[in-house]
């Protein structure tokens, strides 16, 4: 039988590629991918294209046999950009004589290239998770456009993670391509999905051998069909360490050729030949990768130090502490964060005592008391006591089943201490920091997590007879919720002192607001160490003579802040209005937007938003203080500042890599003009109908003379100077998936990276909030179309225009993000809803304006007096009760 009636598959630029039993491993190059290639990214949106050109040119002279096209990324064209690419190669013979792979997620750019591939491509990718019907749709077409496909083991249900749901899958998609669609066998390619290996989970230990195997059924029991994946993906876990993931990309190639594997995309800089590879190297490895003993996960962990190239601490390498006795190895392991060998020595323990619940009170306390006093004592950091307590919950979670066959096995605790985050208040870090803190310390914690209403905890402090309520709270009307909370208290003549904390309290606003409303203790806590002496301090059987100390404080305290509010000037808010902010609005000409309306970002690349990271809150949240990246060589904190930056830089690419969060963001470019102190927003360029209005607050501090008393509102031109003007609102998230992720963490009794998780989570919507407002400035509304800044310059935010939040001190009013909603039609679109207290959930969600004029500068309000408060209320048609609940002006930040 001649070669052209064998069923093989046949691919095409110029020239052609048929895949036969006989053929070597296909490589596939993808630098000509958005997602894969920052360089190439930035050429196609910068429209540079014959660099772009370029970027190809080299992946088929560097020996890629097909080259992947992907224009996925949410502030490009995908339609143009593949259209355009896809025809400038064409008129390139030294590139377009390889085959094209067009890959997209968004079945309109797929069929964009299909419109103008040459030759016969393939299309990457198409799965069941829509559904039959247009799994069937799109099949037909791409049959049509007579390309061939690759099929994602993926249903309906989600992606295929074990041996029998990717044979499931394939056989499922096969049979309808082949018997329903008619579709060439030969020209289908499944990818059965390649997942991380040795990540030390237990469902993960099949990862590759699962893979193998689908492979090897896919390739006996559906004919013609050709086998593909992605394979750096499988050597997740050892980032940074090039030598091992060499060495896995290798063995694994090797193992998937044997079993059947055709193509694949990988990086032939990252491949060693199978045959160099160190005999030793190469056993634990494929101990892995055939999961072929139960410790091989472990054994690679520990040898893959031996041969780093550059090792982030020689703890693994030097192992001689394992030589030390039991309770100095339980300690070493405590303090270092080591849960390697936890279980092995905390069970060597359990056998040298009568019982079970004495190895938690004896041997684990003893070396959790060595993690508090070093933590007391500044030797150790705040990520590094989290690290602790992973290693302590594991040990715990260890002991549980031995502790509850004994019935009677209690642990004695120094205390309860109940944790929540008040009613409407969705933010929760740093709760959950002081909390495992606390925990390190041998305080039991009931922590009722967030959005907690004030009746669950104060039923649950009652019933669980706790010691210590501690309340946290991000937004401003959590502040209210906590003086509510302790007036509660007090009718119910509770005697459980209550600790204050979060992002917008302070000692200011608990010894003004909340201490006067409640007879026991009151305490501002700013951070997690302090809150372990606090609560020392509480737990203290004699501590009368301490809480009389803090109400002597907190009285002395309030009674200065509110003579110091009394030595200040305030205008009269009609006085500040004829002091407002003068601009030149006859020379003024604003710039329209040249993309105006709303619009909408679904699902962008988070890679895309590594670089607008901006780490110095990272590490504060981690209670670190100092810039970035100056922090990584301070004195004192440095080298714990790299090993976390170490740790988030290794979580965040899983998250990346992954897609383990979601981004998206929807915003808005509209006609607007300035009337009074509100800004009215059109509903088109006429400017005859107002759709809706933000309204603005003035400072009234007495300035001096020059000074003007300043509203968002100033840098919009008025309505009377008969000039067109335009503002912008936006809301962005990366938050969805965020809870479930933090939730896997910690059923594992990983704190650590669930708090990781979440810090990461808020760093991304800051980078989204900051890339977004930079594409607006340069793209769509445009005005500032030449703009080209670092970073840092970023961070510093030494660009035109400003991008004011509802909440903070240009405009501490909640209520605009009502606003915002309505307008952009926010939960609708991208699912980012508001609570009752109007926190953003998910809490790592940005929402603002945009304001563009070239001399808006960010400002902060001060405090509000009554008149502009009735002034206010009027305006907005509520209540100064309620008004004063969403302003909270007696203590807004004075800047």
């Amino acid at each position: 039988m001649s070669l052209n009636n064998k069923k093989y598959l046949r691919l095409s630029g110029l020239e052609p590629l048929v895949v036969t039993p006989e053929s070597n491993f296909i490589n596939v190059g993808e630098r000509t991918n958005v997602t894969g290639s920052r360089k190439f990214l930035r050429l196609i949106k910068e429209e540079k294209y014959d660099e772009a050109l370029d970027v190809a040119r080299a992946q088929v002279e560097g020996g890629a046999q097909i080259i992947d096209i992907n224009m996925d990324e949410g502030m490009i064209d995908g339609v143009h950009a593949m259209t355009t690419f896809m025809n400038l190669v064409a008129s390139e013979p030294d590139i377009c004589r390889v085959p094209i792979m067009i890959d997209s997620s968004k079945w309109e750019i797929i069929e964009a290239g299909l419109q103008v591939a040459q030759g016969k491509c393939v299309v990457n990718s198409i799965s069941l998770k829509g559904g039959e019907e247009e799994f069937i749709k799109q099949a037909t077409l791409i049959k049509r456009y007579g390309a061939a496909v690759i099929v994602m083991a993926f249903d309906e249900v989600g992606q295929a993670d074990n041996y029998e749901r990717r044979i499931e899958i394939c056989e499922r998609s096969y049979r309808i391509l082949v018997d329903q669609v008619k579709f060439p066998p030969e020209d289908i390619i499944f990818d059965p999905n390649i997942f991380p290996v040795a990540t030390g989970m237990e469902e993960h230990v099949n990862n590759a051998l699962d893979f193998f195997r689908a492979t090897k059924w896919i390739r006996e029991n559906l004919p013609h069909a050709n086998v593909s994946g992605g394979v750096s993906n499988v050597s997740f876990s050892f980032r940074g360490n090039n030598t091992v993931r060499e060495a896995m990309h290798s063995a694994f190639l090797y193992h998937a050729i044997q079993h059947g594997m055709t193509m694949g995309i990988v990086n032939p800089q990252m491949l060693e030949v199978y045959d160099d590879i160190p005999k030793d190297l190469l056993e634990h490895v494929e101990d892995v990768l055939l999961n072929r003993r139960e410790d091989a996960t472990e054994r690679l962990l520990s040898f893959a130090e031996t041969v780093k190239g550059n090792n982030k601490t020689a703890e693994k390498q030097n192992q001689e502490w394992r030589n030390d006795p039991l309770q100095e190895r339980i300690t070493h392991a405590l303090v270092k964060g080591i849960d390697e060998f936890i279980e092995t020595d905390v069970e060597e323990a359990r056998q040298s005592v009568e019982r079970p619940i004495q190895v938690i009170e004896g041997h684990l306390m003893a070396g959790m008391n060595v993690v508090g006093d070093l933590f007391g004592s500044g030797k150790m950091f705040l990520p590094q006591v989290v690290k602790s307590a992973r290693v302590m919950k594991k040990a715990v979670a260890y002991l549980l089943p031995f502790i509850e066959e004994e019935k009677d096995g209690k642990r004695e605790m120094a205390g309860k201490i109940l944790l929540a985050t008040v009613k409407g208040d969705v933010h929760d870090i740093g709760k959950n920091i002081v909390g495992v803190v606390l925990g390190c310390n041998n305080y039991e914690i009931v922590d009722l997590g967030v959005m907690v209403p004030p009746e669950k905890i104060i039923q649950t402090a009652v019933e669980e007879k706790v010691d210590v309520i501690g309340l946290s709270g991000l937004i401003t009307p959590s502040l209210d919720e906590m003086v509510y909370l302790a007036r509660e208290m007090e009718k119910k003549e509770l005697d459980i002192p209550l600790l204050i904390g979060g992002a917008t309290t302070s000692r200011a606003h608990t010894a003004v607001k909340i201490a006067p409303n409640y007879s026991d203790a009151v305490m501002h806590v700013n951070d997690a160490s302090r809150a372990v002496t606090v609560v020392g301090n509480l737990m203290q059987e004699n501590n009368d003579s301490f809480k009389e100390v803090i109400r002597e404080e907190y009285d002395k305290f309030r009674e200065q802040f509110l003579s110091r509010g009394k030595q200040k000037e305030y205008l009269p808010i009609e006085e500040a209005r004829n002091n407002k902010l003068q601009l030149d609005w006859n020379n003024y000409q604003a710039v329209k937007p040249g993309q105006p309306g709303v619009q909408l970002i679904e699902d962008l690349d988070l890679k895309v938003l590594e670089d607008y990271i901006d780490w110095s809150p990272f590490f504060r949240s981690w209670d670190l203080h100092g810039r970035y990246p100056q922090i990584l060589k301070d004195e004192i904190i440095g080298e714990q500042a790299t090993s976390l930056f170490e740790d988030a830089r290794v979580l965040l690419k899983k998250i990346v890599d992954e897609k383990l969060l979601t981004a998206k963001a929807v915003f808005g470019l509209f006609p607007a003009n300035a009337v009074g102190d509100d800004i009215e927003i059109y509903t088109d360029d006429s400017r005859k109908e107002v759709s809706d209005t933000f309204l603005t607050l003035r400072q009234q501090l007495k300035k001096h003379q020059g000074k003007p008393n300043i509203a968002l509102a100033d840098y919009i031109a008025p309505k009377e100077s008969g000039k067109d003007d335009y503002i912008g609102c936006f809301c962005v998230t990366t938050g969805f998936g965020t809870d479930e992720l933090a939730a896997k963490f910690e059923a594992e009794h990983d704190d650590y990276n669930s708090i990781m998780v979440k810090a990461l989570a808020d760093r991304f919507a800051e980078a989204f909030a900051e890339y977004l407002h930079e594409r607006v400035r340069k793209e769509h509304w445009g005005y500032a179309s030449a703009e080209e800044l670092s970073n840092q310059e970023l961070i510093k935010e030494s660009y035109t225009g400003i991008r004011p939040a509802p909440g903070y001190p240009a405009c501490p009013d909640h209520l605009e993000k009502n606003t915002i909603w309505k307008l952009l039609e926010v939960e609708e679109k991208i699912g980012v809803r508001l609570t009752e207290s109007l926190a953003m959930w998910p809490a790592a969600s940005v929402s603002g304006y945009y304001l563009g004029h070239p001399d808006s500068k960010y400002f902060g309000l001060g405090k509000i007096k009554e008149d502009q408060l009735k002034d206010y209320a009027g305006r907005r048609g509520i209540s100064v009760d309620e008004a004063r609940k969403w302003l909270n002006p007696n203590l807004a930040s004075e800047v």
